[in-house]
């Protein structure tokens, strides 16, 4: 793309959208943020307020007539697959957030029609681009771990809770250990669809083991990863510090130092590197790393443990 500047759209304007995006774009000198789209035209305005949009609209329509190189999909996971489509089909590159559809059937129509259409459709699993998830990858870029654990508590269930959270740390343990051979999940609920715990147990087809603790009755939110092999050990606390462990010494990275101590949430857990990286893509003709392709097969994986465990699945 031979332009200085790319031009977005953002549809959606809840926690997400403006926590963790409208503090981003606007600080980004090759970003034009063209408009924001909200299905009630005051939400979008005063949205359009607080990150300095050209425009406010109402509809996809409306958004796709402004011009659009690039558009971030920030609304209800129920919205996805459909918006995502439109977008595709009007020609414009999608970031999408976690997941792109509800049902493993909708997530491969989105592959399928990235292929067809030749349009980028980046996922948001934006826990791959903070910075204690990439010094870890430092340590296992050539080295394959043996035993990776990863853990994501809450204190309250939810609708498919383990759906709706634990989509991450599954993608990271993907991420770190590859593609999955077995898995053998159990969970503990009253209510299929409000559980109170998910585990797996995961076998990589390289031969590693993972253990995956979706907890929702801890006492707190928590997010942590731990690795072994190749003579190392890395122990990821989300989204603050990362331990690294040689045999010889260890060292622990924290993130409260970045920009001397105004380290914010969307930079620590990964958001603006993700919204760089897609940006980057769009102005470079490149495949973004967690593309849908690549996204799918964390949907699928998920599916299986959700199915293993007995509650309901992407169907």
């Amino acid at each position: 793309m031979a332009k200085d500047k790319v031009r977005v759209g953002v549809i959606g304007v809840g926690y997400v959208s403006q926590n963790n995006f409208m503090p981003v774009l606007p600080r980004m000198d090759d970003v034009e943020i063209v408009g924001i789209m909200a299905n009630h035209l005051e939400k979008a305005q005063r949205a359009q307020r607080m990150c300095g949009a050209e425009n406010a609209v109402a509809t996809l329509e409306e958004l796709v007539d402004l011009g659009l190189d690039g558009a971030f999909v920030l609304t209800p996971k129920a919205c996805h697959s459909q918006q995502i489509e439109f977008l595709m089909k009007a020609g414009v590159d999608v970031y999408s957030e976690k997941p792109m559809a509800t049902t493993l059937k909708d997530a491969a129509r989105m592959v399928e029609l990235s292929e067809k259409t030749g349009k980028k459709l980046m996922i948001g699993f934006n826990r791959r681009y903070a910075p204690v998830v990439q010094r870890a990858k430092e340590v296992y870029t050539n080295v394959l771990p043996d035993v990776i654990i990863g853990q994501k508590n809450r204190p309250a269930t939810e609708y498919h809770a383990t759906l709706e959270n634990a989509v991450h740390i599954v993608d990271l343990m993907r991420f770190f250990g590859g593609e999955v051979r077995d898995v053998h999940a159990i969970s503990k609920y009253t209510d299929p669809d409000y559980e109170t715990f998910t585990t797996a147990m995961l076998h990589f087809e390289n031969g590693a083991a993972g253990m995956l603790i979706a907890d929702r009755s801890s006492g707190q939110w928590e997010e942590t990863i731990e690795i072994h092999g190749g003579n190392h050990s890395v122990q990821i606390k989300m989204p603050d510090s990362v331990t690294i462990v040689d045999g010889e010494a260890m060292h622990t990275t924290e993130m409260t130092p970045m920009a001397m101590g105004w380290a914010r949430s969307e930079d620590k857990l990964g958001f603006s590197y993700a919204i760089r990286h897609f940006v980057d893509c769009l102005k470079e003709g490149k495949t973004p790393m967690t593309n849908a392709q690549d996204a799918f097969k964390t949907h699928v994986l998920l599916d299986q443990i959700l199915r293993s465990a007995g509650l309901p699945g992407m169907e």
